[in-house]
């Protein structure tokens, strides 16, 4: 590009930035006066609840011009799972960003939604319908709310990655999500050196930027983990990035000694690793997870040799007894979702999928559940494995986890279908723009220059279109 070139492109930048600055200096003043409000009321985490509301407050003024602006702004949210505690209620801050992506995608993202992401959704719709017994035979206000949960937590996710991947906004919301993750991992590698100096080798467990339980920044730096491995061609990421981003979260999810989250990690390496050529990468992969895998095997047999009968171990074969016990007497539709806040027999959430799902919805929801799953491995198996293996590999992690900790938690069940959405709307672009559905800056995004004037390449053909430019050069379609 010509030095002329790049000036003129200056100078219309300073313009537009100049002429719109009135709104950024509104935009300044809205988030000021929702800070002054929270805080002067002493409401619960007021300044994090005034971040996140003037966050908003600047996605929806941008909505105009970007209309998926709010999406993306609650993009980073969806890791979040500090409670906003606005109205009384106990919202996170992970399902309070879903739901109002979720309202974004719907009314604003792309149409039609693609076969693979109907299925997806009718899959769960089936699982909906089955729990929706529970709800009927066991009437409680936190059962009939936990169900629209549940279904924002599989559905909305789903609808609102594939928003962000049909408008073109994959790597952008990976990135988003990957840098979330890698502030709490450095986090807790922080945390983890400075219990090592005093000679603490417990789990980390990170208070910054707020705090985070081990099995939570554990799974979290896993899925991270997981999409910078697979780091698929469409996303862009250097590989010297995905490499040292790798590194960070794999020594976060093993300084957090997150059992099921190291196990999750490695189910979904090790699927990928099959899945794709055995190249000299893949096996040296490999061979890094033996110590994560003697890690997970050492803590086990450690707690199983010191017959503490109160330590994960021991606890949870009590806990199964005691689920089952009580499954049996609720066998088809269960004691209704959340009951452990409504029944005091077990007044606890069961540590494994499965038993939640049985004793929460009995056998009906548990085989729907179970389909549920198994169609959605299905669908995705069948897509392009260029868009369809980060998608696996993220669910497969999730659902591997969970069999040895809870399931249904706001960020470890939403980020996965989150994720496996932007890979179905990302696959949905690239076959518009190779069918020629898209328009021309879908699918030639980055103009060439040709004698200064920038050239879109490969456009439909047709009279040219011409615009002065800084009043040099025009525009120009081929």
């Amino acid at each position: 590009m010509s030095s002329t070139a790049r000036a003129a492109i200056w100078r219309n930048r300073i313009a537009d930035a100049w002429a719109n600055a009135w709104r950024w200096l509104a935009l300044a003043a809205g988030a000021v006066v929702v800070t002054y409000v929270l805080l002067e009321r002493g409401i619960q985490n007021g300044a994090a609840n005034a971040i996140v509301l003037a966050a908003f407050v600047v996605a929806a003024a941008l909505t105009k011009s970007k209309p998926l602006a709010i999406v993306l702004f609650a993009t980073p949210g969806l890791l979040i799972a500090q409670r906003v505690g606005l109205g009384g209620g106990d919202l996170s801050v992970s399902d309070a960003a879903l739901a109002a992506a979720f309202g974004t995608a719907l009314l604003l993202g792309e149409r039609p939604y693609s076969a693979p992401l109907r299925w997806l959704l009718v899959l769960n719709l089936c699982y909906q319908f089955a729990t929706l017994f529970t709800v009927i035979v066991n009437p409680y206000p936190l059962n009939t709310i936990e169900w629209f949960h549940a279904w924002m937590l599989v559905s909305g996710a789903l609808i609102v990655g594939w928003a962000l991947g049909a408008a073109g906004y994959a790597r952008l919301a990976l990135s988003l999500l990957v840098w979330t993750a890698c502030v709490m991992a450095v986090s807790t590698i922080v945390m983890a050196v400075a219990q090592f100096a005093v000679g603490n080798f417990g789990p980390a467990t990170p208070a910054w930027p707020w705090p985070m339980h081990k099995n939570f920044v554990g799974t979290v730096s896993a899925f991270a983990a997981i999409v910078v491995y697979v780091n698929p061609d469409w996303v862009g990421w250097t590989r010297g990035w995905s490499r040292v981003a790798l590194l960070v979260f794999g020594v976060a999810a093993a300084a957090s000694q997150s059992r099921q989250a190291l196990i999750g990690l490695i189910a979904a390496v090790v699927f990928v690793v099959l899945r794709r050529s055995a190249s000299k990468r893949s096996r040296l992969v490999l061979l890094l997870l033996v110590p994560a895998g003697w890690l997970v095997v050492s803590m086990v047999i450690d707690q199983i040799d010191s017959q503490n009968q109160h330590n994960s171990v021991f606890q949870r074969l009590e806990w199964f007894r005691e689920v089952y016990h009580f499954w049996r007497e609720a066998p088809f539709f269960g004691h209704g979702l959340r009951y452990w806040y409504v029944d005091g027999n077990l007044p606890y959430q069961p540590p494994q999928a499965e038993l939640e799902v049985i004793a929460s919805a009995g056998v009906v929801g548990l085989i729907a559940f179970i389909v549920m799953w198994i169609g959605a491995f299905i669908v995705l198996w069948r897509v392009d494995p260029r868009y369809g293996t980060l998608a696996i590999a993220v669910l497969l992690s999730r659902i591997v986890q969970a069999q040895f900790d809870l399931f249904w938690v706001a960020v470890q069940v939403s980020v996965p279908f989150v994720v496996a959405g932007i890979c179905l709307g990302a696959m949905a672009r690239a076959e518009r723009a190779t069918s020629g559905l898209a328009p021309p800056e879908a699918r030639h995004p980055w103009p060439e220059l040709t004698d200064g004037n920038p050239v879109l390449r490969g456009a439909p053909a047709g009279p040219d279109v011409r615009r002065d430019r800084a009043g040099r050069g025009r525009l120009t379609y081929h």
